[in-house]
């Protein structure tokens, strides 16, 4: 066995430079970094000036309505194509009416789903089940659409809007929002086709902030003796509430711009004498896809085009408003034990 030598044998050189730095690499390709950087810029710059065409484009197709309508043309019920007297207020109320619908529906379905997924459902179940839901995502919105007219809204009208009717007859308050033809077509229908169609994109969201937090945290306060659903409260959705946030907005930008399936089930009229749910009414959406390939050019196209521009505008203050909650809070993080 050899003897070890001690330190003082070795030589000085030996002692100062025991390690020695790798030989330094040239750069094959200075420009590639460049080029990469504005290719970047570019891509970034490119999405700007769409945006800001696409804005400019609406201005100048609405500029005759918004010249002769102002903005009355937001609260005006009246749209007479023979007279040339157009005002948006049904459109909106329908697109609002039935997004908001879709939302109260959808988000507690996704969150169920989500939450089940990632904590409670056995590992034999996880992939099939997160694999199907995701596939419903893929089905194109006329089949929706279609399975709205001629499936669920005869289920609807039969099983759902004449039971209420005869149950809530003569009732001041809730007597008027079940009210209309029972043949299963309205807001509430159209509510409920968009929140099947929102559903699988919410829930996949969610799932996957969810799986994002750490295990060591959700470990920890089982191990405290929290149980799930103090878990997914005080851990899970305070860690991935803006994945969540974001979750939800992705499946409102879905619902307030969905067209086919709207178009089916809504009932396409220009009408708001009464708020029941069950009455046939018009979207943003719906209105676009029935007249524009007919109108004319003149008040009636612009007054189209000027309902786009509305609907681009809700969908920039529903982004805008989703921005200052995420910001809320996080000013509010930490100020809670």
């Amino acid at each position: 066995m050899a003897a070890t030598l001690p330190a003082s044998s070795y030589s000085s050189s030996e002692r100062a430079a025991p390690h020695r730095q790798p030989p330094e690499r040239r750069r094959i390709a200075p420009w590639v970094d460049p080029l990469f950087s504005m290719l970047a810029q570019g891509a970034a710059w490119l999405t700007l000036s769409l945006l800001v065409g696409i804005i400019i484009s609406l201005l100048v197709g609405a500029a005759p309505a918004i010249k002769k309508f102002g903005l009355g043309f937001l609260w005006s019920t009246e749209w007479d194509p023979v007279k040339e007297q157009f005002g948006g207020l049904v459109m909106i109320y329908g697109t609002l009416m039935t997004s908001v619908i879709a939302l109260l529906i959808a988000v507690p379905v996704s969150f169920g789903i989500a939450i089940f997924l990632t904590e409670m459902a056995p590992g034999w179940l996880k992939r099939p089940l997160g694999i199907a839901i995701e596939l419903l995502a893929a089905v194109p919105s006329i089949v929706y659409g279609m399975w709205g007219l001629l499936v669920f809204s005869p289920i609807l009208a039969t099983y759902v809007q004449q039971p209420l009717q005869s149950v809530f007859k003569g009732v001041p308050v809730l007597g008027p929002f079940v009210s209309g033809a029972p043949v299963g077509i309205g807001l509430l229908s159209a509510g409920i086709i968009l929140a099947i169609m929102v559903i699988p994109f919410i829930a996949s969201v969610m799932r996957d902030v969810f799986e994002v937090t750490p295990p060591m945290l959700k470990e920890s306060a089982y191990g405290l003796g929290a149980t799930t659903w103090e878990v997914v409260s005080r851990v899970v959705l305070p860690y991935t509430k803006s994945g969540v946030v974001g979750g939800i907005m992705l499946g409102l930008g879905r619902a307030l711009g969905e067209t086919m399936a709207v178009t089916f089930v809504i009932g396409n009229f220009n009408q708001l004498n009464s708020l029941s749910l069950f009455e046939a009414a018009n979207s943003i959406t719906s209105a676009l896809a029935n007249e524009f390939a007919e109108a004319g050019e003149g008040l009636h196209q612009a007054s189209l085009i000027y309902l786009g521009l509305v609907l681009f505008f809700i969908t920039f203050v529903v982004l805008a408003l989703s921005k200052l909650l995420l910001s809320q809070l996080r000013k509010g993080e930490g100020t809670r034990s």
